[in-house]
């Protein structure tokens, strides 16, 4: 009875050691969702989300509320100012995160509710169709963080 609850055990870390390792070839998914009004924590979006996509992830960004605001050409200086200690900005970062390849929109509200326009989106960045994003979060193969 000892040798077979030690087999369970050892078969249980070996199935849980393994599970990064299946999720490190690339297939994972992630959706950042980002809301918060606050810089620093924009910013810590976008880090995450970049060393997500640096471990083979593939990002995709929805910007909503006050976290539409980093999507504008004419964003508050909360978004561009840069912030210790590499002296970065959430919209800065944002943008290397496009250039790196994650698709990026605005909720589908954002726009309207805040007078904007698709032209008044930085280059890169859309405009998130409800359903299609729904899909995102529901696949099972998509990690989701929400700031």
């Amino acid at each position: 009875m000892e040798f077979l609850k030690y087999a369970v055990c050892a078969l249980a870390g070996s199935l849980f050691l393994t599970a990064p390792a299946a999720q490190a070839d690339g297939t994972d998914k992630l959706v950042t969702v980002v809301t918060a009004p606050e810089p620093q924590t924009q910013l810590m979006a976008m880090v995450l989300t970049m060393q997500s996509m640096q471990q083979k992830a593939k990002a995709r960004v929805l910007l909503c509320g006050p976290g539409g605001d980093l999507a504008l050409k004419d964003a508050p200086e909360s978004a561009t100012a840069p912030q210790k200690p590499k002296g970065m900005s959430p919209q800065g970062l944002l943008k290397k995160i496009i250039e790196a390849g994650a698709q990026v929109e605005v909720c589908a509200i954002y726009l309207p509710n805040s007078g904007g326009t698709p032209e008044s989106l930085i280059d890169g960045i859309g405009v998130a169709s409800p359903p299609d994003m729904a899909a995102s979060l529901l696949a099972d193969d998509t990690r989701i963080m929400s700031f």
